[in-house]
C-alpha cells in the first residue's frame, strides 16, 4: 500500500494528520484481529467529506496506531496520551429537576451510550461468527431485564413488513450503514445478526450491530431528564452483569469511531426556541458556553422544523457521564430563559 493521494482542500482529521511518516511507520502493523492502517483509514480515503475519516477496528487499534489516533483523539477532545478517563454513571449526582414541567418547550428527550463486547474486535474487524456471538448473547441478557425494561427483540434478518413499519414510524429502526460505514467494512453481512429490542413503552431501546455493537437508549416525551438517565443506568447496569463492555482508564468506553470514545454518550432534547433561533448568535453563545451542539431535528446536517432543535453534549472523552448530561441539562436551562426573555 502507497500512501494516499489526500487533496490539499481535504479537511478531515485523517488528512490533518496522516503524514508520509506516521503512514510508513504504521502501514506494515496489524492487530491480533488482522486489521491493518489501510482499513482504518480507508473511510476517509474513499470520503473526502469526512469529518474524521479513521475507524479502530478493535481496542488493540488505538495502541498499535497511536502515531495517527493520539493526535486526532487530542485534536478533537483535547485530551493527551496521559490522561486518564473517569466515568460516573449516579443519577443521584445528576442536579436536574425537570427543566419544563409544562411542557411549552422540551418535545422530548433521548440519551444513548455506545458499547462493545469486551475482548472482541469491533464492527470493522469483527467475523460474521462473532456477530452472530454477539447478537445471541446481547439477546440473552436483553431477555432477562425486567419491569419497566422487559420487551422483545426484533431481528432485522426476515423481519415482517408489519414491524419493520411500526419501527420505522417510531423512527426505532436503523437502516443499513451509510458509505462512510460501508468504506470500513461495518455493512458486511447485512442484515444478518442485527436487530432492535425495545420495550413495551417504547421509552428504552437497543440496537443490536450497527456502527457500535450495542446502542443503549432511553427516550421519553418531555423534559424529565433525570427521569431518562436514570432509566438508561438501570438498563446499562443489568446488562453489563451478562455482557462484558470494553473499556480502558484511558480512553474510556472502546469505541469504533474516535469521537465516540469516552463516555461514549449522546444527551439531547428537541427544544422549541423559534425567537431565539431567529438570533443564531445569541443561540450560540448560550450552547457553546455550555459544550453542546446543535442539530436539525432529523439528526446531522438537517433543517430545523418549526423552531424545533436537536441539542446535544460536545464532549464525551475526559468527563464523566453525569457531567455530559449535566452540561445539555444547564444548557436547555438557560435556552428556555433566554426564550421566555423573548
Amino acid at each position: 500500500m502507497n500512501y494516499p493521494n489526500l487533496p490539499k482542500d481535504c479537511t478531515s482529521m485523517l488528512c490533518k494528520h496522516l503524514s508520509p511518516e506516521v503512514f510508513e511507520a504504521l502501514k506494515d502493523k496489524k492487530t491480533a484481529n488482522g486489521f491493518t492502517l489501510e482499513q482504518a483509514i480507508n473511510s476517509g480515503v474513499l470520503n473526502l467529506d469526512s469529518g474524521i475519516g479513521v475507524y479502530a477496528g478493535d481496542a488493540e487499534s488505538y495502541e498499535l496506531f497511536d502515531g495517527l489516533f493520539d493526535p486526532i483523539i487530542e485534536d478533537y477532545h483535547g485530551f493527551g496520551k496521559n490522561d486518564k478517563h473517569q466515568s460516573n454513571l449516579n443519577p443521584d449526582d445528576l442536579k436536574a429537576p425537570n427543566p419544563d414541567p409544562e411542557g411549552k418547550f422540551i418535545v422530548s428527550t433521548r440519551i444513548r451510550v455506545g458499547r462493545n463486547v469486551a475482548n472482541l474486535p469491533l464492527g470493522p474487524a469483527i467475523s460474521k461468527e462473532q456477530r452472530d456471538f454477539v447478537e445471541s448473547s446481547v439477546v440473552e441478557g436483553l431477555n432477562t431485564l425486567e419491569g419497566e425494561l422487559k420487551g422483545s427483540y426484533h431481528p432485522l434478518l426476515g423481519m415482517s413488513k408489519e414491524v419493520q413499519d411500526d419501527l420505522i414510524k417510531d423512527h426505532f429502526l436503523f437502516k443499513e450503514g451509510d458509505r462512510f460505514l460501508d468504506a470500513v467494512g461495518l455493512n458486511r453481512n447485512w442484515p444478518e445478526g442485527r436487530g432492535i429490542y425495545h420495550n413495551t413503552d417504547k421509552t428504552f431501546l437497543v440496537w443490536v450491530n450497527e456502527e457500535d455493537q450495542l446502542r443503549i437508549i432511553s427516550m421519553q416525551q418531555g423534559g424529565d431528564i433525570k427521569e431518562v438517565f436514570t432509566r438508561l443506568v438501570s438498563a446499562i447496569k443489568s446488562i453489563e452483569t451478562k455482557v462484558p463492555f470494553s473499556y480502558n482508564d484511558h480512553l474510556g468506553y472502546i469505541t469504533s469511531c474516535p469521537t465516540n470514545l469516552g463516555t461514549a454518550m449522546r444527551a439531547s432534547v428537541h427544544i422549541a426556541v423559534p425567537k431565539l433561533a431567529e438570533d443564531m448568535d445569541a443561540f450560540k453563545a448560550i450552547t457553546d458556553k455550555h459544550h453542546l451542539q446543535i442539530r436539525g431535528i432529523h439528526g446531522e446536517h438537517s433543517q430545523s422544523e418549526g423552531g424545533v432543535y436537536d441539542i446535544s453534549n460536545l464532549r464525551r472523552l475526559g468527563i464523566t457521564e453525569v457531567e455530559a448530561v449535566q452540561d445539555m441539562y444547564d444548557g436547555v436551562v438557560a435556552l428556555i430563559t433566554a426564550e421566555k426573555a423573548l
